[in-house]
Parts: structure tokens; sequence; C-alpha cells
């Protein structure tokens, strides 16, 4: 079979498109492949200034970050459930880890309408997802 130069570029464009889809060097590792063993250390939750809510979250057995701004989150979405609002919107997060302990400095605005911006979040669509991964709320 000879191959004329549009099939060998056909076939390089092929080869091109599916080595996007795989691993790239220096990617991160799926969070599957990591042992994930949580322990919940607590939530703090200051009321700052109106709709403004901070909340200090730790844990240990946390895989990264990743896993520290879903317990604010849980937190968060409850707090609205239980101040009687439907919303949230994530402002920021930092963390910290220390050896095996992560912490979170997570800050959000609750409300009873969906706010402005793209960080929102409906507060019991993410109370039941944390219900359902095992996440503990407020």
């Amino acid at each position: 079979m000879t191959f004329t130069r549009p099939h060998i570029l056909l076939a390089s464009a092929a080869v091109a498109g599916l080595s996007a889809c795989s691993p790239q060097p220096g990617a991160d590792v799926m969070r599957e492949d990591v042992a994930f063993e949580p322990k919940y250390a607590g939530v703090d939750t200051r009321l700052l200034e109106g709709d403004l809510v901070n909340f200090h979250v730790a844990m240990t057995g946390a895989r990264d970050e990743k896993d520290v701004h879903a317990y604010a989150e849980c937190a968060a979405a409850q707090y609205a459930l239980i101040r009687g609002f439907g919303f949230a919107r994530h402002v920021r997060t930092t963390t910290d880890n220390q050896g095996d302990l992560w912490s979170g400095d997570a800050v959000y605005t609750i409300s009873a309408a969906l706010p402005r911006g793209l960080k929102t979040i409906d507060a019991e669509v993410i109370v039941a997802n944390c219900e359902d991964n095992g996440i503990p709320t407020v």
C-alpha cells in the first residue's frame, strides 16, 4: 500500500490528536489514585459583616487543597441553609498544610437569591453532594 502525502498528514494529525488526550508529563495525577481517608477536625464560623461569612476548617488525610476547599464549601452551604438562605458565593479560600494537618480559611457571601458572580453555589445541591461524599457540614 502506498501512502500519499495527504494520508501521511491525516495520520500525523490523528496521532497528535490522540496524544493530546493522554496525560502529559507533569500533569496532575488523577485524585482517585491517591488513598483518601479524611478526618474532619471541625469548622469555626464567623459572621464578618452583613452577608459575609468566614469559615476556618481543618482536616487530616486530605489529598490536596481541593479537599480542603470542598470541606469549606460544605460548611458554607449548610450555614446558608441554617440562616434561611438558599445560595452562597465563594469570595476566597486560602489553604495551609503542616505535615498531615490541612487548614483552610474561606470567605463566602450568603443570599436568598442567586448572587452575581461566577463562583455561586446552590446550598441545597451542595449539601446533598456533601452528604453523598461523606463530607460533614456545619
